[in-house]
């Protein structure tokens, strides 16, 4: 199977991931006018558990490093296979909830808030299981993303309040999301072996891990979403033949969304054996800073905002920028 040599190379990885997971939200945003949420959530966990088997069965296959897919599948331990599977559930609970403030709060706000404090997280979690890099300047790396996460909920607050908008709906959602998402990483993590080239026994390797976890994203999107469905954040409830009625561009739309967001997933599992779980995941939701990009400035996110409000957002992106570089250095 095809694996990374060297740190240097999974930092590049991790700076794909970043890419992508900054960038699958606007696949919802394209859909957003005439396509409810819930309906493109469908296709987009479609998206991922096709990617991930594609490339399980492609790159997880040849080669002479590792286990193939099929064998590794059949070797596997329960427990490993259920950590992986659970790691898949936690992540689905948070990414729809995200996907549900980015209906209501946009992108620049959303990612901001969610993932920004699901990266504070999830290198506190990932590193007390795995501990690489130098704790100083890794914790103060996310000293600044944690800075940068307050002035964008701020900005959220200060837009709103000159609009007379409520905001609570919107900042909530982000962060329950982001206390879960910071969480499913190290399911995977613990489920994988930690030498891709000579995997131990019982232990997965990183496609069969990526595998079971968009397994898992699939089975609990039948509870999580159809309880959406049915009790929706905001709007009337929506029926699932209303999903069929879809064109093909919105169901293709959400699987491409889907696609890109676990090929990120795949390059961060594939980098964290050469840069730590806790560097890895971190580096990859440094996507917050892409997102708000996006939102900021070609969603047009806050364009009636006030001149202050700019200010605090390039405020914001600085230290964003910063935390990342702090956290590249600590390894």
């Amino acid at each position: 199977m095809f694996i990374i040599e060297s740190y240097s190379m999974a930092v590049i990885f991790c700076f794909v991931t970043m890419l992508c997971w900054g960038s699958w939200a606007n696949t919802q945003k394209l859909t957003a006018g005439n396509w409810r949420f819930e309906l493109f959530y469908w296709d987009y966990v479609l998206g991922v558990l096709i990617f991930t088997l594609v490339l399980a069965l492609t790159l997880g296959s040849v080669g002479g490093n590792g286990r193939s897919f099929v064998n590794d599948l059949g070797q596997a331990s329960i427990p490993n296979l259920r950590s992986a599977f659970i790691g898949g559930v936690i992540f689905n609970a948070a990414n729809i909830l995200l996907s549900a403030a980015i209906a209501i709060a946009g992108m620049s706000v959303a990612f901001p808030v969610g993932i920004g404090l699901a990266l504070v997280l999830g290198v506190i979690v990932n590193y007390l299981d795995t501990p690489l890099g130098d704790p100083l300047f890794l914790f103060s790396g996310v000293a600044c993303i944690a800075a940068a996460i307050g002035l964008n909920a701020y900005a959220f607050q200060r837009q709103a309040a000159g609009q007379k908008q409520n905001t609570s709906k919107g900042l909530l959602l982000s962060i329950i999301s982001g206390s879960l998402m910071g969480l499913f990483y190290k399911y995977v993590a613990n489920a994988m072996t930690i030498d891709f080239a000579n995997p131990e026994a019982l232990k997965l390797t990183p496609y069969t891990a990526l595998f079971l976890f968009s397994l898992g994203v699939l089975a609990s999107n039948f509870l999580f979403n159809s309880l959406l469905m049915r009790f929706p954040i905001s709007g009337l409830p929506v029926s699932m033949s209303e999903y069929f009625k879809g064109t093909a561009r919105n169901h293709l739309v959400g699987i491409l969304g889907g696609g890109i967001w676990s090929l990120g997933m795949s390059f961060s599992i594939l980098a964290s054996e050469k840069a730590g779980p806790a560097i890895s995941y971190g580096l990859g939701q440094g996507a917050t800073v892409v997102a708000a990009i996006w939102g900021i400035y070609i969603w047009k996110e806050f364009k009636n905002a006030p001149s202050t409000v700019h200010r605090i957002l390039n405020l914001m992106l600085l230290f964003y920028v910063i935390g990342l570089a702090i956290i590249i250095y600590s390894r």
